[in-house]
């Protein structure tokens, strides 16, 4: 929101008394002036407006620069009560510009928004607005000029203040708007304007009016409410929309977040096969094939050999128990044949049976007779 210092110059002529925009011109221009000091004083804390007249036994200053609202409406209650005369614009204009130029705050843009509802004068000529218009340019003031009335007064001001304002604009500063009677009240229109669209929340003013008409509409306020009537419901409502796109945000970007980690790259089928043929014929390569087992068949001679050394072991154990002379047993060993060592063998068998139970019969009568 601008820094702005602001004087708005009334025209309190005979004029204002018509009544084509109710109730007078007058009480429709003083709504519009107590709708802008609203506005600007509720765009910065700031900022500052003054209120004098162009008309009258000459212009004057009522209000000097004030964020008091009371001091401006006992000042248009006071001007009420002296309409008369014809508006002096030139003059109005230079005494405006003295009364910025000595405003407190030196950081405050410099404004001045007119409000014309009557004929020009003869010395509000055309060569004398575009002389004002650049001096006041040099001086960084930017004018802002509300035109309204009747239709013939409207088309005869027109192009003399719109050449006044094509002299003065500076970076699109300054704006130009005609309201015609009945179509709209002057305070919607200027709200609806580009005068205010700094000053409301969001840029809500729109474009300049167009010649000979005012836009429609509510005023275009945002969420429907006036934020010069109920300022802190305009801030509330501003406030919850702004958290309420914070989070949608916030949102969006964690679901992309999410999305993005959650998506997997993906294969070409084609590639993928290719890949696992590729993978098997490699694991197949590395894989020798089992060799073949051959069936263990063994010999009848083989059987006949081990048969031999199994009976030649055991006949050795035998004769070992018996305490024979093993080089007997070798020799006599490869005299005999299968059936005879076997049969030996047998016998031997029996033989160390008896010779265990003859063993055991003497300790029996042993341990008896020493029992005895």
């Amino acid at each position: 929101m601008p820094l702005e210092a602001t004087i708005m110059i009334l025209d309190d002529s005979e004029f204002m008394r018509n009544g084509d925009y109710l109730p007078t011109r007058f009480d429709a221009q003083s709504d519009a002036v107590t709708t802008v000091f609203r506005s600007k004083i509720d765009s910065n804390a700031e900022n500052t407006v003054g209120v004098m007249t162009s008309a009258g036994k000459g212009p004057q200053v009522l209000v000097t620069h004030t964020k008091e609202l009371g001091q401006v409406l006992s000042g248009l209650h006071k001007t009420e009560q002296q309409i008369s005369g014809e508006s002096d614009i030139p003059t109005a204009l230079n005494i405006a510009q003295l009364a910025l130029k000595h405003r407190q705050n030196k950081n405050l843009r410099q404004r001045i928004i007119l409000f014309v509802g009557s004929p020009l004068s003869t010395a509000a000529d055309e060569k004398t607005l575009v002389r004002l218009a650049k001096k006041l340019k040099k001086n960084n003031v930017a004018v802002d000029i509300v035109l309204f009335g009747d239709e013939e007064g409207r088309e005869a001001n027109e192009p003399l203040l719109k050449a006044f304002v094509d002299n003065v604009v500076s970076g699109d500063n300054s704006h130009f708007i005609s309201i015609p009677p009945g179509t709209q009240i002057i305070s919607d229109a200027i709200l609806s304007s580009a005068i205010l669209r700094e000053d409301l929340p969001g840029g809500m003013g729109g474009a300049d009016v167009p010649m000979g008409g005012a836009t429609g509409g509510s005023g275009g306020f945002e969420f429907d409410v006036d934020p010069s009537l109920d300022p802190e419901l305009a801030m509330a409502l501003r406030m919850s929309l702004e958290e309420e796109r914070a989070r949608q945000a916030a949102a969006a970007s964690a679901s992309t977040a999410q999305a993005s980690s959650s998506t997997l790259p993906t294969i070409p089928e084609t590639t993928a096969q290719s890949g696992a043929t590729t993978q098997a014929a490699a694991i197949t390569q590395a894989v020798p094939p089992p060799a073949a087992v051959e069936p263990l068949v063994m010999s009848p001679l083989e059987d006949e050999d081990d048969e031999e050394a199994m009976l030649a072991r055991a006949l050795a154990l035998s004769r070992e128990d018996n305490n024979a002379p093993a080089e007997d047993v070798e020799m006599g060993d490869e005299d005999l044949t299968e059936e005879e060592a076997i049969a030996a063998a047998i016998a031997m068998s029996l033989e160390q049976d008896g010779n265990g139970n003859q063993q055991g019969d003497s300790n029996k009568k042993s341990n008896s007779e020493t029992g005895k």
